[in-house]
């Protein structure tokens, strides 16, 4: 079976799945999105636990009916069967299977066993599939009563019923042996009804192409053993592709946020692309009041090897404004905290904020991030964006930055560059890129517009960025002192090189240009002179009444 087949099946089924919340309506309710996602990650681990168990046990490889060859199997073989398992798939009971509701679809009160299978499988699997909050309390898979969203008692049964006939005429596993490219095209399917808004700290969902090219900048080269975080991780498309740039089994992922729903999203998104050991690392909870992850001594904050984000641009923390500006944040929070303007308080740059608290964050030799900012951060004149640039270019940390198309999330219209930082100290010199005149604009979902980067601009982006190559109206490479003496600007535009262009003139063409400039200078001045003289006149004709 193709990719593509395997896509549109995937594609259909969630479909299929919405159609039914429609039908029993639950169509564009606050509560859809859980009830998709959870019955999509019900199949997925349904089908991978199927998937894995034939991996592990030779006599069931060639089955044509693994359900039922496990049902037969005694309970000690099961059990040992469990064992085997890699530690990312969840361990199902039996009576867990989709199958087994399925054949038990017509009992009464189905909706009762729906809702208490899943329970059990988090219950089962909590210390492996579960996030935390801040306090430390456990988020577990899935919800204890999935089928009360339908308001109606006596249809949840029949929306039980039709969500389990969906689910058997599909299967996962030709997807298992798909990369990180089909599961980001399907995970971004999944939710594309839902990113409208992630929360309060994760406003703007980021685009896969984006994505990878920060990756693909920050990792040009492999690496093993290190860690990725991001403290505004939203759906977790920015740490995602970063770890699949690095490779999955050789980073683990720490992650912070304050929208639920974010998390949730990124939990799904971990566990489909082979990260569930990074699950105990996700953490729902407020970065800049709380942040959690904390170093091996538990008497400050973790540094990270790799630190990606796109942080919320603007919101209103005029709440936590004070305690922020407090003296316990102020070696975290060292350029300051925005005031809270007299009107408009969504407009405070939180931005700001987690950008001083990525640089906290990162190791201090070695450490590299890379962090989306409007653009107009780059050029600030004064206040608190000056001072963090001041501070990234006295410390050596800037390795360039990228100026993106406008529209290049569908989400906003803000104009938004990408700033890469590295605490090696191994840059003499910085690369600042124009790509604001690429891209095509596309409308997306028929309503917003979006500026689209080709397959080749995606590969000039990094390769000129990693080669550190200068190229006319694009990239310029420059050094420290340079930077500092055009107020720390982070512009290309203010590098690049006026040109002057020169034309060669023979004697005849330069004196045939000259005597056209002076005639034309000598009607503008007889002009002038018929203008001055009659206003002198008019002046004359003034009287005093």
């Amino acid at each position: 079976m193709t990719t593509e087949t395997i896509i549109a099946n995937t594609k259909q089924m969630i479909d299929d799945l919405k159609t039914v919340c429609a039908n029993f309506g639950l169509g564009n309710a606050s509560s859809e999105y859980k009830i998709i996602t959870e019955i999509f990650l019900y199949k997925f681990l349904n089908d991978k636990f199927l998937y894995e168990v034939q991996q592990a046990e030779e006599s069931l490889k060639d089955s044509d009916n693994v359900e039922q060859a496990l049902n037969d199997m005694s309970e000690d073989d099961y059990e040992m069967l469990m064992m085997l398992l890699p530690p990312a798939t969840a361990k199902l009971k039996k009576e867990h299977f989709i199958s087994y509701l399925f054949n038990h679809k017509n009992d009464d009160k189905f909706n009762e066993l729906f809702d208490s299978t899943l329970w059990d499988i988090s219950n089962t699997n909590l210390d492996v599939f579960s996030v935390s909050t801040g306090s430390g309390d456990k988020i577990r898979l899935f919800d204890e009563h999935l089928s009360q969203n339908v308001t109606e008692s006596n249809r949840r049964s029949d929306f039980c019923k039709a969500m389990i006939d969906k689910l058997v005429t599909f299967s996962f596993a030709d997807a298992f042996s798909q990369k990180y490219d089909f599961f980001a095209t399907i995970f971004e399917y999944l939710i594309k009804d839902y990113n409208k808004d992630f929360g309060k700290y994760a406003e703007y969902y980021t685009p896969h192409s984006i994505a990878s090219i920060i990756a693909r900048i920050m990792v040009p080269e492999g690496t093993q053993n290190v860690t990725v975080y991001d403290p505004a991780a939203g759906s977790g498309t920015l740490v995602l592709a970063l770890a699949h740039e690095i490779g999955e089994s050789n980073c683990t992922i720490y992650t912070q946020d304050i929208s639920q729903k974010s998390n949730e999203f990124l939990r799904l998104n971990l566990i489909l692309n082979n990260l569930v050991h990074s699950l105990g690392h996700v953490v729902h909870g407020d970065t800049l009041l709380s942040p959690q992850h904390l170093n091996r001594q538990k008497n400050g904050l973790m540094k990270f090897d790799y630190i990606v984000s796109n942080p919320p641009f603007n919101v209103d923390f005029s709440d936590n404004r004070d305690t922020l500006a407090g003296d316990i944040y102020k070696e975290r929070f060292w350029a300051g905290v925005p005031n809270v303007p007299n009107k408009k308080k969504d407009s405070m740059a939180i931005y700001q904020m987690f950008l001083q608290h990525i640089i906290f964050s990162m190791k201090e030799s070695g450490g590299k991030a890379a962090v989306v900012v409007p653009t107009g951060f780059l050029t600030a004149g004064t206040g608190i964006p000056k001072k963090i640039r001041e501070r990234i270019v006295k410390e050596r940390m800037l390795r360039g930055v990228v100026s993106m198309p406008s529209n290049i999330f569908a989400t906003t219209g803000t104009n938004v560059s990408v700033v890469f930082l590295d605490n090696t100290k191994k840059y003499e010199q910085a690369i600042l890129m124009d790509a604001s005149k690429l891209g095509t604009k596309v409308k997306i979902d028929g309503k917003n517009q979006r500026t689209v980067l080709s397959p080749e601009e995606i590969e000039d982006i990094i390769h000129t960025f990693n080669n550190f190559e200068s190229k006319d109206d694009f990239s310029v490479v420059v050094d420290y002192e340079k930077i500092e003496q055009k107020k720390c600007s982070f512009s290309a535009g203010q590098y690049f090189e006026v040109k002057i262009e020169y034309v060669e003139l023979t004697q005849e063409e330069f004196k045939a240009k000259m005597d056209g400039y002076a005639e034309k200078l000598t009607e503008l001045f007889a002009e002038g002179n018929a203008l001055q003289a009659e206003i002198i006149e008019q002046l004359k004709k003034v009287k005093y009444e």
